[in-house]
């Protein structure tokens, strides 16, 4: 049960001046003020080990699933786009390429999917507490993102393994996952605010998630599709997933790998997936705000 505490934390005393009034914040509505906080923290702390706990309860091997499900989709996309129909041929370590474009698609694919659901299936415990709804959608996209930290040490070791040489470039390569998972919260708060309202939002994503894995670039390189038509594939990396997945590839794997900055000439056409993203956080942030305070009616 909430600490009735809590919805006591802010508060604060008008001193009036005879030309205007001032709005005066005293220490101790400073340090409930932190109070709340703190409690958002320990509460998105014990919702993400519930998670955990719930996603592999009664499995044999537990989390080690969070390695084996990327790691044998990898084996199954290689043998079949890799050795047989000789996708990447000529392209330097296009396995570890395609390891790590399925590592991404699948932190935002699940980030996308679990936080949609988030909302509904907490239900019966938003309707008993009373605290922000936005921590359980994020918990359900932190679960996704230490899933995500396992994977990319995976991805780092086939690397190494490969032969894979890398560069100080590596060190940006915080900021490209810190969009990636602006965009897929971003996804996620919009997504479960249209699935508390139409349960028909799941498979409706079901089928776009199905057709953005294969309009990205993850299983073939973009040099196909340029072979094809060169501003389809400047198209195709305007898509946010497109432009960080190969900026990942530059970054990690080879330098090499068109990105936007390398291949698309204009500078401010090049920023649209990055400006796209923000905007998107912005307005599912809003949208979601505005709509959490009807979540337990409509529930």
């Amino acid at each position: 049960m909430q600490n009735p505490s809590i919805r006591d934390q802010w508060f604060a005393v008008k001193i009036f001046h005879p030309k205007r009034h001032i709005l005066c914040y005293n220490h101790t509505s400073m340090k409930k003020t932190a109070g709340k906080y703190r409690y958002s923290l320990i509460l998105l702390r014990e919702l993400v080990k519930t998670d955990f706990k719930l996603r592999y309860q009664g499995s044999v091997l537990g989390m080690l699933w969070s390695v084996l499900k990327p790691v044998m989709l990898f084996a199954v996309m290689y043998i079949v786009f890799v050795r047989f129909l000789r996708f990447g041929a000529g392209i330097p370590h296009f396995a570890v390429s395609l390891l790590l474009a399925l590592t991404l698609w699948s932190f935002f694919a699940e980030s996308a999917s679990q936080g949609m659901r988030a909302i509904v299936d907490r239900g019966s415990l938003l309707r008993k507490i009373n605290f922000p709804k936005y921590i359980v959608v994020v918990s359900a996209t932190v679960s996704a993102l230490i899933n995500l930290s396992i994977n990319l040490v995976v991805v780092l070791i086939f690397a190494i393994i490969n032969g894979v040489d890398f560069s100080w470039y590596i060190l940006l390569a915080p900021m490209v996952i810190l969009q990636l998972y602006i965009f897929s919260l971003a996804v996620a708060f919009l997504l479960a605010t249209l699935y508390v309202k139409w349960r028909d939002i799941g498979h409706i994503w079901e089928v776009i998630l199905q057709t953005g894995f294969y309009a990205t670039p993850i299983i073939y390189p973009l040099t196909l599709v340029a072979a094809q038509s060169v501003l389809a594939s400047k198209i195709l990396l305007l898509n946010p997933m497109a432009q960080m997945i190969q900026d990942l590839r530059y970054l990690l794997i080879y330098d090499g790998t068109e990105t936007v900055w390398n291949y698309i000439g204009n500078f401010w056409v090049a920023l649209i997936p990055i400006l796209f993203t923000i905007m998107l956080a912005i307005l599912a942030g809003l949208y979601f705000y505005k709509s959490s305070r009807r979540f337990t009616e409509e529930i």
